[in-house]
C-alpha cells in the first residue's frame, strides 16, 4: 500500500533529535512556514468557497464546518470565532465534530471512523439544499468526513473538501475540491503540524472573504462584532468613532442609541435617527459601502 504524503517521513526530521534545542527549533518553523505555501495555489478554490458561502448565508441559510481530530479542530476553531467576529447567528454556522462535544475532552481515535455517527450529526445540525459544508480531513480519507460530504452532497449541500493529499477521497466527493498539498511532517503522521497550520490559515481566508461579501468587514475593522465583553465594547466605540469620524463618548452615545449594532451606530453618529439608520442598512444590503464612507 502506498504511504500518503502526509504519512511519509520529512527528511530534514531524520536528524531532528539530535540537533541543538534552537537549530531543531528553527527547522520547525521553517517546515510550518513551508506548508503555508501550499494555500497559495488553493485561493481559486477558496473564493469559489467563500462565495459559496456567503450566498447561503445571505439567503437566509448555513455554512457548517465538519472534521474529525486536528483537522476537525481547526474547523471548530473558525466556526466558534464567527459569530464574535461577524455577528453570525451560532444557529447559521452549525459544527459536526467526531465525537461531539465530549471528544473536545478527549479525542478517542475511534470516532473518526464512525461513518454513522457523522450522518447523525449531520441529520441534527440541519443543513440542505442551498446550504454550504467546509469538511476538513488532513488525509482526505477520514470515515467521518467522508461521510458527512457524500450524505451533504446527496441533500444537496454545498460540500467543500479540504485535504492535503493530492487524489484524495475527500476532493473527488466534493463540489469545491481545495487541495493544501502540504507533504510530510516533521513528525511523521502528526498532522496538527504543517497540515493544521496551512488549514488554519486557508479557513481563516474562507471566512474573512465571506465577512467582506457579507458587508460585516469595512475599512479593516469588524463592523458586524458582537460586543459580549468589555474588551469587545470598547472595540465596538473605537470602530465607531474611527469611521463616523467622532469623540469616544459622541460614539458610546450612539452605540447605546443603536441597541450595540455598531453598523447602526456608525450611521446614528454621523447625524441619523437609528430608525433611519435600520432603513438605510437594510436597503443596502447591510454594506456601509453602499451607504457612503
Amino acid at each position: 500500500m502506498p504511504v500518503r504524503s502526509t504519512e511519509a517521513l520529512n527528511p530534514a526530521a531524520e536528524d531532528l533529535h539530535a540537533l541543538p534545542p534552537e537549530t531543531a527549533m528553527a527547522r520547525l518553523l521553517l517546515a510550518q512556514q513551508t506548508a503555508l505555501e501550499a494555500v497559495t495555489p488553493a485561493i481559486p478554490a477558496l473564493v469559489r468557497t467563500a462565495e459559496a458561502a456567503a450566498a447561503a448565508l445571505r439567503a437566509g441559510g448555513r455554512l457548517g464546518y465538519a472534521g474529525a481530530g486536528s483537522s476537525g479542530l481547526m474547523a471548530l476553531a473558525d466556526c466558534l470565532e464567527l459569530p464574535g467576529t461577524f455577528g453570525l447567528d451560532p444557529a447559521q454556522t452549525p459544527m459536526i465534530f467526531a465525537g461531539g462535544a465530549g471528544g473536545l475532552l478527549r479525542m478517542a481515535g475511534g470516532v473518526e471512523d464512525d461513518a454513522a455517527a457523522a450522518r447523525d450529526a449531520l441529520a441534527k445540525a440541519g443543513l440542505a439544499a442551498g446550504d454550504v459544508v467546509l469538511v476538513v480531513s488532513a488525509s482526505g480519507t477520514t470515515p467521518y468526513a467522508l461521510a458527512v460530504a457524500h450524505a451533504a452532497r446527496a441533500q444537496g449541500v454545498t460540500v467543500a473538501g479540504v485535504a492535503n493529499v493530492a487524489g484524495a477521497a475527500l476532493l473527488e466527493a466534493a463540489d469545491i475540491p481545495v487541495l493544501l498539498e502540504t507533504g510530510a511532517e516533521m513528525v511523521a503522521g502528526s498532522t496538527r503540524l504543517g497540515a493544521a497550520s496551512a488549514q488554519k490559515v486557508a479557513l481563516n481566508m474562507i471566512s474573512v472573504m465571506v465577512g467582506l461579501r457579507l458587508g460585516h468587514v469595512h475599512r479593516g475593522r469588524m463592523v458586524n462584532l458582537l460586543a459580549d465583553n468589555a474588551k469587545l465594547g470598547e472595540r465596538a466605540a473605537r470602530i465607531v468613532a474611527e469611521l463616523a469620524e467622532v469623540p469616544p463618548a459622541a460614539a458610546e452615545a450612539a452605540l447605546a442609541r443603536s441597541g450595540g449594532a455598531v453598523k447602526t451606530a456608525i450611521l446614528v453618529a454621523r447625524g441619523r435617527s437609528p430608525d433611519e439608520a435600520e432603513a438605510a442598512l437594510q436597503a443596502a444590503g447591510g454594506d456601509l459601502t453602499r451607504i457612503g464612507g
